[in-house]
């Protein structure tokens, strides 16, 4: 059962890269000058990259069972999947920059760049210990802060947009549920692994969101 599991996972996992790269370069490649559309495109780009540092250790270590062998990989896999991450939300918030025209809104980009640059500056220090067995939960939870406050400030935005732009009317209830969704794996996942399929539901809302951008 657990073999089957892990297979499932790794199809899961390989459609869920194929799916992100084909529809960031449908984006870009039909952009025709439509900027947001552009940066949507560039957005998938960046969020599958990003992520195959991550899944794709994880898909050998599923296939081989190498999990030792690979852990150096797995490790620095998942903190460039966290900056990648971070650098997704930027450029989220400057698709949904593009159809608002608030002062407020336009200076809160200063916000957004700041907890980004945190975020990633945090990632990058070693007392993360990335690539070891059992790293300090502590440093998880440090580095999401930035990382929440982000999220919920482009929530916010999408939020005052969603009766003005159809395409993207559910764009704020998709970074809501991602975030529900990987928070409690953040906090919680050391003392029950389980948790850690939470991450499955997260990844389908960020599929959701390039879905949306198809509209743009």
């Amino acid at each position: 059962m657990k073999r089957l599991f892990g297979l499932m996972e790794v199809l899961f996992n390989i459609i869920y890269l194929a799916a992100a790269s084909i529809i960031g370069f449908i984006l870009i490649f039909s952009a025709n000058g439509n900027s947001p559309r552009m940066l949507a495109g560039i957005m998938a780009l960046v969020l599958a990259g990003g992520d195959a540092f991550h899944l794709i250790p994880r898909i050998l270590v599923i296939i081989t069972g190498q999990q030792e062998q690979l852990r150096g990989l797995l490790g620095r896999g998942k903190q460039i999947t966290s900056i990648t991450m971070t650098l997704f939300y930027l450029l989220l918030w400057h698709v949904g920059v593009n159809f608002i025209s608030n002062k407020f809104i336009n200076s809160c980009s200063i916000l957004i760049y700041t907890l980004a640059i945190i975020r990633i500056f945090l990632c990058l220090l070693p007392q993360n210990r990335w690539t070891e067995y059992n790293p300090d939960n502590n440093w998880a939870i440090w580095r999401n802060i930035p990382f929440l406050l982000q999220g919920m400030l482009v929530a916010y935005l999408f939020f005052l947009l969603k009766n003005e732009l159809e395409a993207l009317t559910f764009m704020w209830l998709a970074i809501v549920l991602s975030f529900a969704f990987y928070l409690p794996v953040v906090l919680w996942v050391d003392e029950n692994p389980k948790i850690g399929m939470l991450m499955l539901p997260k990844t389908l809302t960020y599929l959701w969101m390039l879905f949306m951008c198809l509209s743009l």
